[in-house]
């Protein structure tokens, strides 16, 4: 009876655990068929950092939405390995997807902690995270823990441990903004993975667990000894040696975040140009996911060059209109840095600091400087003092505000305590400082290499972290006079010489219909009769201008403007050829830079080269070809040459034509400023109406700059705010620095170019070597007229439009000598 029920009960027992056995394998297949195909780790693509570089491959900018680069496993230390080893899974190399050892513990330790409150121990091996984090959710269900289990199991049989291991190290999160090893390295340490150090990299492994719960500054002490078990694991493991560990716990987390001053200085406003433009290109997600390599044409040098003449420029014209006020007014209390530490600065203009007043004498203002901030975010205990003597803020004591101005005549009477200020340290003084006032006026900067198009150097205005709006590529204003030598140039294209003489003497226009009569002027108000097209450019006669582009027609004046990527369709009226038609610092800089160049288009590039993420070059700038280039060894052949499809959209005896007398407004015009830089350079002022925007454009024979000064809002900035008082300046203080030292460079002569000695005024031909007598360039068939014609002056009697009195024209025809 016994045996029989023994029997009996085996019997039942044995159908119970087939069924059983029956259910789950049931259960477990009907999980199976739902699962998600594990080869698509295969093409795994995670979101990757782009980054941007400038020309010397020096970092500008980074773009993602995950901050990750991605790194092979051969580039992973061992000693890195071995640390994430040791934290998550010890028997990662020997075990099949599933540790049975930590699963019994897990287990177990549950068993115990249940009924407590305690949240379960999960005992995921490093394959099973990598199922998990690439194949499912991260519910925490018994279904999930069997799906990760059979999907570990598919995937060791698949892939190589250090395949599964390269994928884990690249995917997690650590915090800080950082996925994969790489970008969790350089978020922490701003190193290399190879330059970790073994407390560092114990630290990196410990962060996956839960980055928040070991946060280098809030957890410290939970950071530290989450890390230091890390380390007590791999000397466990017998990854490091007793002496090793005991010497890597002992130190402190040493976590040194990186911050933005990593990136290359003075490059914000060419970075984001370059992120606008790959969007437009390629799409946001490829920016921000696609792991591209930017090498831009970004020249380091030139550009803190062109940041710092841009500011010295700005800042000199605002000085000058005098003192607007504090920044902010704080209440100094028991500690006068807590309160200045919570008004921020400009992050992009380290040489100036935030500072309050502590006291207001008449002939000095004493400051505390605001502390600086630490990279765990608190402010510096630290507290510095300095003051401001009254020669170093006398133009301060002009006070602008509410429509009034008033005159101080001591420190006292415009400072108060609690005043926030900026001030800039006095090189070599003790604590001696310069009063500084953000200027209210902007500007832009580009430099370009007139021969390629390549982008050098661009400031977008005072300071990118005050308004990220790009003067040189957004804002579109009035080139004034700086337009004029596309005139001239048309006309010099046309049949046209440097030598034809057009009058310039006031003239009455009817526009038509409502627009009623124009009647333009020259700048100041004066006129100078008859007058060479050199002279013209010169002198910036606007008068000169309009006649001579009514001479030719507006339709070719305009067809030029498009030609030179000017405008993109120019409205054919006279006053377009004042340069009334609103356009940007980065077109005006190209055109110029065709002149420059000889009269080739080119088309400025801020990109170099874009590699995806496995390095193949998807875009290039450069389109001239070289089939020479690549040869393998030298063996005498000829030296390779460029092949330049690129269009002739100039004349080059033009071009060189318009230099010479670009010259000229150097030498002798409106920009003698400019003759301060010491090498041959050629260019134009622009100034428009009521001094609303200024401008100077110029080159030297391999480098092309435009600068631009205006309110953002439109608005006078005063008479006598021209190009050349304003623009000119800047211009000449960059190509002063830029060149620096450089053997002067002629600007290239093309063959066929006679040079012969003209009267400046007359433009006919004179003596060499006498007063006002000058070489000029002329074009093969062309030379000074023998008779003396004045372009405008006839046509202009017979129609009523030389709009002056009888005295007037006899002064005007007094200044042609009799000739006329």
């Amino acid at each position: 009876m016994i045996l029989r029920l023994i029997g009996y009960l085996f019997g039942v027992g044995a159908l119970l655990a087939i069924a059983a056995a029956g259910g789950v394998a049931w259960y477990v297949n009907e999980l199976a068929k739902d699962l998600p195909d594990y080869e698509v780790l295969n093409a795994y693509e995670p979101p990757v950092t782009t980054r941007i570089h400038a020309a010397d491959g020096s970092l500008m900018a980074e773009y993602a939405r995950e901050r990750r680069l991605y790194l092979p496993i051969q580039a992973v230390p061992d000693m890195l390995k071995h640390a994430f080893i040791s934290a998550e899974d010890k028997n990662f190399y020997s075990h099949k997807g599933i540790d049975p050892v930590g699963l019994t513990r897990a287990v177990l330790t549950n068993v115990r902690n249940y009924g407590t409150g305690r949240r379960s121990v999960g005992a995921s091996t490093i394959t099973q995270q990598v199922a998990k984090n690439f194949l499912l959710s991260s519910e925490r269900s018994y279904d999930r823990k069997i799906k990760e289990a059979i999907l570990s199991f598919r995937i060791e049989q698949a892939y190589s441990k250090d395949r599964i291991l390269e994928l884990y190290l690249n995917e997690i999160f650590f915090g800080l903004g950082a996925y994969g090893i790489a970008g969790a390295s350089l978020a922490y340490y701003d190193k290399l993975v190879s330059e970790l150090r073994l407390h560092e990299a114990a630290y990196l492994a410990a962060l996956p667990k839960a980055p928040n719960n070991y946060h280098p500054f809030r957890q410290t002490e939970r950071a530290i000894d989450r890390r230091n078990w890390v380390i007590d694991r791999m000397l466990a493991n017998g990854y490091v040696t007793a002496e090793q560990a005991e010497d890597a716990k002992a130190k402190p987390l040493e976590v040194n975040p990186r911050r933005k001053s990593s990136l290359l200085f003075a490059s914000e406003y060419f970075a984001e140009e370059v992120r606008r433009e790959i969007v437009d290109r390629y799409g946001e997600d490829a920016l921000y996911e696609g792991g591209l390599s930017v090498r831009t044409t970004l020249d380091p040098h030139l550009q803190q060059l062109a940041r710092k003449s841009l500011i010295d420029g700005l800042v000199e014209y605002d000085t000058k209109r005098g003192y607007r006020g504090p920044v902010t007014q704080v209440d100094i209390g028991s500690d006068w840095g807590e309160s200045v530490g919570e008004v921020d600065g400009l992050t992009d203009v380290p040489e100036w600091k935030l500072a309050v007043v502590l006291a207001a004498e008449a002939g000095q203002v004493s400051i505390g400087l605001q502390p600086e901030r630490l990279v765990s975010g608190q402010l510096s205990e630290d507290r510095h003092t300095g003051r401001i003597a009254l020669e170093n803020m006398e133009w301060a004591l002009k006070v602008v505000g509410d429509g009034n101005t008033r005159t101080e005549r001591g420190a006292d009477g415009v400072f108060e305590v609690g005043d926030v200020i900026f001030v800039e340290a006095i090189e070599g003084g003790d604590d001696e400082y310069l009063l500084r006032q953000k200027p209210q006026v902007a500007g832009a900067l580009v430099a370009i290499d007139p021969h390629t198009g390549r982008v050098l150097a661009m400031s977008g205005g005072f300071s990118f972290a005050d308004s990220q709006f790009n003067r040189a590529t957004q804002a579109y204003r009035q080139p004034g006079s700086s337009f004029k030598p596309f005139v001239y140039a048309a006309a010099l294209d046309n049949g046209y010489t440097p030598s034809s003489v057009v009058l310039d003497a006031p003239i009455r226009i009817d526009q038509g219909n409502a627009l009623g009569i124009w009647e333009p002027k020259n700048y100041g108000g004066e006129y100078a009769g008859p007058s060479t097209l050199r002279l013209g450019i010169e002198r910036s006669r606007n008068l000169m201008t309009v006649r001579l582009a009514k001479d030719m027609g507006m339709p070719l004046v305009a067809e030029y403007a498009r030609r030179f990527g000017i405008y993109d369709d120019m409205l054919p009226v006279l006053s377009m050829s004042l340069g009334s038609g609103e356009t940007t610092v980065m077109r005006m800089t190209a055109a110029y830079s065709v002149i420059a160049n000889g009269g080739k288009r080119i088309n400025p590039s801020l990109i170099d080269r874009i590699q995806d993420r496995y390095g193949k070059t998807i875009y290039k700038h450069e389109e001239r070809i070289c089939e020479a280039c690549n040869a393998t060894a030298w063996t005498d052949q000829e030296e390779p040459v460029l092949n330049d499809t690129r269009e002739q959209v100039l004349d080059p005896m033009t071009a060189y034509q318009m230099t010479s007398m670009m010259e000229g407004v150097v030498q002798r015009g409106t920009a003698t400023v400019v003759k301060d830089v010491g090498l041959p350079i050629a260019g134009k002022t622009g100034t428009t109406n009521d001094e609303k925007d200024a401008w100077f454009i110029g080159y030297s024979a391999d480098l092309t700059v435009g600068v631009y000064v205006g309110f953002d809002t439109p608005r006078s900035m005063g008479r006598g705010s021209t190009g050349g008082g304003l623009a000119a300046p800047i211009f000449t203080e960059f190509m002063t620095r830029a060149l620096g030292e450089t053997n002067p460079v002629e600007f290239r002569v093309p063959g066929g170019i006679k040079l012969l000695p003209i009267d400046r005024k007359t433009g006919l031909l004179a003596e060499a070597g006498t007063e006002g007598v000058i070489m000029e360039a002329f074009k093969p068939g062309t030379s000074p007229p023998d008779v003396y014609s004045v372009i405008g002056f006839a046509d202009d009697m017979i129609r009523g439009q030389l709009n002056v009195s009888p005295d007037a024209n006899r002064a005007v025809l007094s200044g042609t000598g009799g000739l006329y």
